[in-house]
Protein backbone atom coordinates (compact mmCIF):
# COMPACT_ATOMS: atom_id res chain seq x y z
CA UNK A 1 0.00 0.00 0.00
CA UNK A 2 1.39 3.40 -0.92
CA UNK A 3 2.18 5.87 1.80
CA UNK A 4 1.00 9.43 1.34
CA UNK A 5 4.01 11.26 2.79
CA UNK A 6 5.65 11.99 6.13
CA UNK A 7 3.58 11.51 9.21
CA UNK A 8 3.33 13.87 12.14
CA UNK A 9 3.43 13.05 15.83
CA UNK A 10 -0.16 11.84 15.72
CA UNK A 11 0.43 9.42 12.87
CA UNK A 12 -1.31 11.64 10.31
CA UNK A 13 -0.01 12.54 6.87
CA UNK A 14 0.19 16.08 5.46
CA UNK A 15 -2.02 18.99 6.43
CA UNK A 16 -4.26 19.59 3.39
CA UNK A 17 -8.04 19.51 3.13
CA UNK A 18 -10.00 16.31 2.38
CA UNK A 19 -8.97 14.79 -0.94
CA UNK A 20 -10.21 11.75 -2.87
CA UNK A 21 -8.46 8.39 -2.88
CA UNK A 22 -6.72 8.33 -6.28
CA UNK A 23 -7.79 4.75 -6.89
CA UNK A 24 -11.43 4.80 -5.71
CA UNK A 25 -12.43 8.46 -6.01
CA UNK A 26 -13.84 8.26 -2.47
CA UNK A 27 -13.43 11.30 -0.25
CA UNK A 28 -11.50 10.42 2.87
CA UNK A 29 -11.95 12.31 6.13
CA UNK A 30 -8.58 13.85 6.99
CA UNK A 31 -7.03 14.33 10.39
CA UNK A 32 -8.25 17.04 12.68
CA UNK A 33 -6.00 19.93 13.73
CA UNK A 34 -5.02 20.71 17.26
CA UNK A 35 -7.05 23.32 19.09
CA UNK A 36 -4.27 25.90 18.68
CA UNK A 37 -4.42 25.58 14.90
CA UNK A 38 -8.17 26.09 14.86
CA UNK A 39 -7.92 29.13 17.15
CA UNK A 40 -5.24 30.81 15.05
CA UNK A 41 -7.11 30.36 11.77
CA UNK A 42 -10.62 31.15 12.92
CA UNK A 43 -9.90 33.60 15.71
CA UNK A 44 -10.45 32.88 19.38
CA UNK A 45 -12.89 35.73 19.90
CA UNK A 46 -15.09 35.10 16.84
CA UNK A 47 -15.28 31.55 15.58
CA UNK A 48 -13.91 29.88 18.70
CA UNK A 49 -16.53 31.55 20.86
CA UNK A 50 -19.25 30.63 18.38
CA UNK A 51 -18.24 26.97 18.43
CA UNK A 52 -18.23 27.01 22.23
CA UNK A 53 -21.69 28.52 22.29
CA UNK A 54 -22.90 25.68 20.10
CA UNK A 55 -21.45 23.17 22.52
CA UNK A 56 -18.35 22.10 20.59
CA UNK A 57 -14.72 22.33 21.69
CA UNK A 58 -11.86 21.19 19.50
CA UNK A 59 -9.28 20.30 22.13
CA UNK A 60 -8.31 16.76 23.20
CA UNK A 61 -9.71 15.12 20.08
CA UNK A 62 -8.39 11.98 18.45
CA UNK A 63 -6.90 12.83 15.04
CA UNK A 64 -8.48 11.21 11.97
CA UNK A 65 -6.05 9.57 9.52
CA UNK A 66 -5.29 11.77 6.54
CA UNK A 67 -6.16 10.70 3.01
CA UNK A 68 -3.61 8.62 1.11
CA UNK A 69 -3.28 10.95 -1.87
CA UNK A 70 -1.26 14.14 -1.46
CA UNK A 71 -1.38 17.30 -3.50
CA UNK A 72 -4.86 16.86 -4.97
CA UNK A 73 -7.36 19.69 -4.74
CA UNK A 74 -10.35 19.38 -2.37
CA UNK A 75 -13.35 17.79 -4.06
CA UNK A 76 -15.98 19.39 -1.83
CA UNK A 77 -18.12 21.74 -3.93
CA UNK A 78 -20.18 24.49 -2.31
CA UNK A 79 -23.33 23.66 -4.28
CA UNK A 80 -23.70 20.29 -2.60
CA UNK A 81 -21.31 20.58 0.31
CA UNK A 82 -23.62 19.05 2.92
CA UNK A 83 -24.29 15.97 0.82
CA UNK A 84 -20.63 15.49 0.01
CA UNK A 85 -19.62 15.88 3.64
CA UNK A 86 -22.31 13.37 4.64
CA UNK A 87 -21.04 10.87 2.06
CA UNK A 88 -17.47 11.39 3.22
CA UNK A 89 -18.38 10.85 6.87
CA UNK A 90 -20.35 7.70 6.03
CA UNK A 91 -17.33 6.41 4.14
CA UNK A 92 -15.10 7.23 7.10
CA UNK A 93 -17.38 5.24 9.41
CA UNK A 94 -17.16 2.12 7.26
CA UNK A 95 -13.40 2.52 6.81
CA UNK A 96 -12.86 2.96 10.55
CA UNK A 97 -11.47 6.48 10.19
CA UNK A 98 -14.13 7.64 12.64
CA UNK A 99 -13.43 5.36 15.57
CA UNK A 100 -16.20 4.00 17.82
CA UNK A 101 -16.30 5.83 21.13
CA UNK A 102 -14.28 8.83 19.93
CA UNK A 103 -15.64 12.39 19.88
CA UNK A 104 -15.28 14.70 16.86
CA UNK A 105 -16.30 18.34 16.55
CA UNK A 106 -17.85 20.04 13.54
CA UNK A 107 -15.45 23.05 13.59
CA UNK A 108 -12.36 20.84 13.46
CA UNK A 109 -13.74 18.65 10.66
CA UNK A 110 -14.93 21.73 8.80
CA UNK A 111 -11.46 23.24 9.00
CA UNK A 112 -9.97 20.24 7.26
CA UNK A 113 -12.66 20.15 4.57
CA UNK A 114 -12.19 23.83 3.90
CA UNK A 115 -15.80 24.63 4.79
CA UNK A 116 -17.59 26.18 7.73
CA UNK A 117 -18.75 24.08 10.63
CA UNK A 118 -22.41 24.42 9.60
CA UNK A 119 -22.59 21.79 6.81
CA UNK A 120 -20.46 19.42 8.87
CA UNK A 121 -22.75 19.87 11.85
CA UNK A 122 -25.81 19.26 9.65
CA UNK A 123 -24.24 16.08 8.27
CA UNK A 124 -23.39 14.89 11.78
CA UNK A 125 -26.95 15.57 12.89
CA UNK A 126 -28.17 13.35 10.06
CA UNK A 127 -25.78 10.64 11.22
CA UNK A 128 -27.21 11.07 14.72
CA UNK A 129 -30.71 10.44 13.32
CA UNK A 130 -29.36 7.30 11.64
CA UNK A 131 -27.86 6.12 14.94
CA UNK A 132 -24.23 6.37 13.87
CA UNK A 133 -23.23 9.11 16.31
CA UNK A 134 -24.64 10.76 19.39
CA UNK A 135 -24.47 14.37 20.53
CA UNK A 136 -22.04 15.13 23.35
CA UNK A 137 -22.86 18.50 24.98
CA UNK A 138 -19.99 21.02 24.89
CA UNK A 139 -17.81 18.70 22.79
CA UNK A 140 -19.36 17.52 19.52
CA UNK A 141 -20.40 14.06 18.34
CA UNK A 142 -19.36 10.64 19.62
CA UNK A 143 -19.27 7.65 17.27
CA UNK A 144 -21.63 5.03 18.66
CA UNK A 145 -20.04 1.89 20.06
CA UNK A 146 -21.62 -1.32 18.75
CA UNK A 147 -21.08 -4.92 19.71
CA UNK A 148 -21.62 -8.30 18.07
CA UNK A 149 -25.12 -8.60 19.56
CA UNK A 150 -26.34 -5.52 17.68
CA UNK A 151 -24.79 -6.79 14.46
CA UNK A 152 -26.56 -10.14 14.88
CA UNK A 153 -29.85 -8.37 15.56
CA UNK A 154 -29.50 -6.29 12.40
CA UNK A 155 -28.74 -9.42 10.36
CA UNK A 156 -31.84 -11.11 11.77
CA UNK A 157 -34.08 -8.15 10.92
CA UNK A 158 -32.63 -7.89 7.41
CA UNK A 159 -33.28 -11.60 6.85
CA UNK A 160 -36.88 -11.27 8.06
CA UNK A 161 -37.47 -8.46 5.57
CA UNK A 162 -35.42 -9.40 2.53
CA UNK A 163 -35.52 -13.21 2.37
CA UNK A 164 -39.32 -13.59 1.92
CA UNK A 165 -39.37 -10.77 -0.63
CA UNK A 166 -36.51 -12.22 -2.65
CA UNK A 167 -38.02 -15.71 -2.64
CA UNK A 168 -41.34 -14.27 -3.84
CA UNK A 169 -39.57 -12.36 -6.59
CA UNK A 170 -37.71 -15.53 -7.61
CA UNK A 171 -41.07 -17.10 -8.49
CA UNK A 172 -42.50 -14.12 -10.37
CA UNK A 173 -39.72 -12.07 -12.00
CA UNK A 174 -38.65 -13.25 -15.49
CA UNK A 175 -35.04 -14.26 -16.15
CA UNK A 176 -34.38 -11.23 -18.35
CA UNK A 177 -35.06 -8.86 -15.45
CA UNK A 178 -32.55 -10.71 -13.30
CA UNK A 179 -29.99 -10.57 -16.08
CA UNK A 180 -30.27 -6.77 -16.02
CA UNK A 181 -28.74 -6.84 -12.53
CA UNK A 182 -25.56 -8.50 -13.75
CA UNK A 183 -23.58 -5.20 -13.89
CA UNK A 184 -24.40 -4.53 -10.22
CA UNK A 185 -23.19 -7.99 -9.21
CA UNK A 186 -20.02 -7.61 -11.25
CA UNK A 187 -19.40 -4.24 -9.60
CA UNK A 188 -19.40 -5.91 -6.18
CA UNK A 189 -16.81 -8.43 -7.44
CA UNK A 190 -14.51 -5.64 -8.64
CA UNK A 191 -14.96 -3.70 -5.41
CA UNK A 192 -14.20 -6.79 -3.32
CA UNK A 193 -11.06 -7.47 -5.34
CA UNK A 194 -9.83 -3.95 -4.59
CA UNK A 195 -9.98 -4.70 -0.88
CA UNK A 196 -11.50 -1.27 -0.16
CA UNK A 197 -14.22 -1.79 2.44
CA UNK A 198 -15.89 1.55 1.78
CA UNK A 199 -16.12 0.92 -1.98
CA UNK A 200 -17.44 -2.58 -1.42
CA UNK A 201 -20.00 -1.38 1.12
CA UNK A 202 -21.56 0.98 -1.43
CA UNK A 203 -21.59 -1.56 -4.26
CA UNK A 204 -23.02 -4.22 -1.92
CA UNK A 205 -25.91 -1.96 -0.95
CA UNK A 206 -26.47 -0.99 -4.60
CA UNK A 207 -26.88 -4.66 -5.55
CA UNK A 208 -29.37 -5.32 -2.76
CA UNK A 209 -31.29 -2.16 -3.63
CA UNK A 210 -31.48 -3.31 -7.25
CA UNK A 211 -32.89 -6.68 -6.21
CA UNK A 212 -35.48 -5.27 -3.83
CA UNK A 213 -36.51 -2.55 -6.28
CA UNK A 214 -38.08 -5.29 -8.42
CA UNK A 215 -40.76 -5.56 -5.72
CA UNK A 216 -41.94 -2.04 -6.59
CA UNK A 217 -42.05 -0.97 -2.93
CA UNK A 218 -40.06 2.22 -2.35
CA UNK A 219 -40.49 2.12 1.45
CA UNK A 220 -39.19 -1.43 1.55
CA UNK A 221 -36.05 -0.44 -0.34
CA UNK A 222 -35.40 2.55 1.93
CA UNK A 223 -35.88 0.63 5.17
CA UNK A 224 -33.76 -2.31 4.02
CA UNK A 225 -30.99 0.00 2.82
CA UNK A 226 -30.91 1.82 6.17
CA UNK A 227 -30.57 -1.49 8.03
CA UNK A 228 -27.88 -2.60 5.59
CA UNK A 229 -25.91 0.63 6.08
CA UNK A 230 -26.02 0.28 9.86
CA UNK A 231 -24.81 -3.32 9.59
CA UNK A 232 -21.66 -2.06 7.83
CA UNK A 233 -20.44 0.12 10.71
CA UNK A 234 -17.39 -1.26 12.57
CA UNK A 235 -17.61 -2.93 15.95
CA UNK A 236 -15.98 -1.48 19.04
CA UNK A 237 -12.84 -3.30 20.07
CA UNK A 238 -12.98 -5.52 16.99
CA UNK A 239 -11.55 -5.45 13.49
CA UNK A 240 -12.44 -2.45 11.34
CA UNK A 241 -14.28 -4.70 8.92
CA UNK A 242 -14.17 -7.91 6.95
CA UNK A 243 -10.97 -8.75 5.16
CA UNK A 244 -10.49 -8.95 1.42
CA UNK A 245 -11.14 -12.70 1.32
CA UNK A 246 -14.47 -12.25 3.10
CA UNK A 247 -15.48 -9.48 0.70
CA UNK A 248 -14.60 -11.63 -2.33
CA UNK A 249 -16.62 -14.54 -0.96
CA UNK A 250 -19.58 -12.29 -0.27
CA UNK A 251 -19.47 -10.82 -3.77
CA UNK A 252 -19.25 -14.33 -5.29
CA UNK A 253 -22.57 -15.14 -3.62
CA UNK A 254 -24.16 -12.28 -5.55
CA UNK A 255 -23.16 -13.72 -8.91
CA UNK A 256 -24.12 -17.26 -7.86
CA UNK A 257 -27.51 -16.00 -6.74
CA UNK A 258 -28.10 -14.26 -10.06
CA UNK A 259 -27.12 -17.41 -11.95
CA UNK A 260 -29.68 -19.43 -9.98
CA UNK A 261 -32.38 -16.78 -10.44
CA UNK A 262 -31.81 -16.65 -14.20
CA UNK A 263 -31.90 -20.46 -14.33
CA UNK A 264 -35.10 -20.40 -12.23
CA UNK A 265 -33.60 -22.93 -9.82
CA UNK A 266 -35.67 -22.07 -6.76
CA UNK A 267 -34.06 -24.67 -4.49
CA UNK A 268 -30.59 -23.22 -5.07
CA UNK A 269 -31.95 -19.68 -4.75
CA UNK A 270 -33.45 -20.44 -1.34
CA UNK A 271 -30.23 -22.05 -0.11
CA UNK A 272 -28.03 -19.19 -1.33
CA UNK A 273 -30.29 -16.47 0.08
CA UNK A 274 -30.34 -17.98 3.55
CA UNK A 275 -26.58 -18.58 3.53
CA UNK A 276 -25.95 -15.02 2.38
CA UNK A 277 -27.85 -13.48 5.27
CA UNK A 278 -26.46 -15.95 7.77
CA UNK A 279 -22.99 -14.77 6.78
CA UNK A 280 -24.02 -11.15 7.32
CA UNK A 281 -24.09 -11.71 11.08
Amino acid sequence: MEQAGPRNAHGSVGRGAGVPDIRTGVVRVPAQPQAADVDRKRGVAAEGAGAGARGEHTHSETPIPRPRAEGARPVVQRASVRGQILDALRTALVAGELAPGEVYSAPALGERFGVSATPVREAMQQLALEGAVEVVPNRGFRVVERGTRELAELAEIRALIEVPVLLRLARTVPAARWADLRPLAEATVRAASSGCRATYAESDRAFHRGVLALAGNVQLVQIADDLHRRAQWPLVGGPVGRGRADLVADAAEHTSLLDALIAEDLAVVQSLVREHFAGAS
